[in-house]
């Protein structure tokens, strides 16, 4: 029975995670030097920077320049990289693709 309640604790430890933008984007410059972004047409995915938005579950936001060219798989190689370095056992993650606008350039 205790190491029920552990695991429920460790849990909700995880889901009340916060990671600082910082730290996520080395963690970003990591991953993308190891497995370039996917390019379609010519045209390569940038992306800029990733931040955490929230928690319960924890929600990051990344931001590309073509949100078109951000394939699902590339989303799930980042999540990897994410539990990789911070472990989030026992939660779900949520990603947010948002293009960035010229004017925020």
């Amino acid at each position: 029975m205790n190491k029920l309640y552990e695991l429920i604790d460790m849990v909700r430890e995880n889901q009340n995670l916060r990671v600082a933008t910082g730290v996520l984007n080395e963690i970003l410059s990591e991953a993308v030097a190891l497995q370039q972004p996917p390019s379609d047409k010519g045209k390569r995915l940038k992306i800029y920077y990733m931040t955490q938005v929230s928690v319960k579950p924890p929600t990051f936001v990344v931001f590309v320049n073509d949100k078109e060219l951000m394939h699902f798989s590339y989303t799930r190689y980042l999540e990897n990289k994410v539990r990789e370095a911070f472990g989030f056992r026992g939660t779900s993650l949520k990603f947010i693709i948002r293009e960035r606008k010229e004017k925020d350039k």
